[in-house]
């Protein structure tokens, strides 16, 4: 994997670049060259809501977050559904947003959902602004994430606790 140190001792992902990890056989760090070279490019125009700006018109295209996730050898058994549907994905950017997603949410087997880790913007290459995770069903822009840093893939896995019923 392709990490820096910083000065404070954290691990942080080179600029451009982000890590996918977690509850995987092969974590691994990926550019937007990286992806441009080893999957699919996909395609998505998509108007979503702004809160702020009204509506936006965009193209995206780049491959499926759950191609590339795969690759990363999730921890479940492909074959179990069930195993499947307890995993997330948690996708944090340079921007300051998160946006979590079930696997389910990206499985072809439940939601399908064509979730895209975007190379370009409006037919530009995202090189220097990095990754851009782009949900095109949604009907606002909340979970769009700028600058993907860190793909997140594991299982939810409830600790039994309940709050108290005082």
């Amino acid at each position: 994997m392709s990490l820096l140190s910083s000065a404070s001792g954290t691990t942080v992902v080179r600029p451009g670049a982000f890590v996918v990890w977690g509850d995987v056989a092969t974590p691994t760090t990926l550019t937007v060259a990286d992806l441009h070279a080893g999957w699919t490019r996909h395609r998505a125009e998509v108007v979503f809501d702004c809160a702020t700006a009204g509506p936006q018109r965009h193209v995206f295209e780049g491959p499926l977050l759950r191609e590339v996730a795969a690759a990363a050898g999730p921890a479940f058994d492909p074959a179990r559904r069930k195993e499947r549907s307890r995993f997330l994905v948690v996708v944090n950017g340079t921007d300051g947003h998160h946006a979590v997603l079930s696997w389910a949410e990206i499985d072809v087997d439940f939601g399908n959902a064509p979730v895209l880790l975007a190379t370009r913007l409006d037919g530009v290459d995202l090189d220097a602004a990095g990754t851009q995770l782009v949900v095109p069903s949604d009907r606002c822009g909340a979970r769009y994430v700028s600058g993907v840093t860190r793909v997140w893939i594991g299982r939810h896995e409830p600790d039994g606790r309940f709050p108290s019923e005082a």
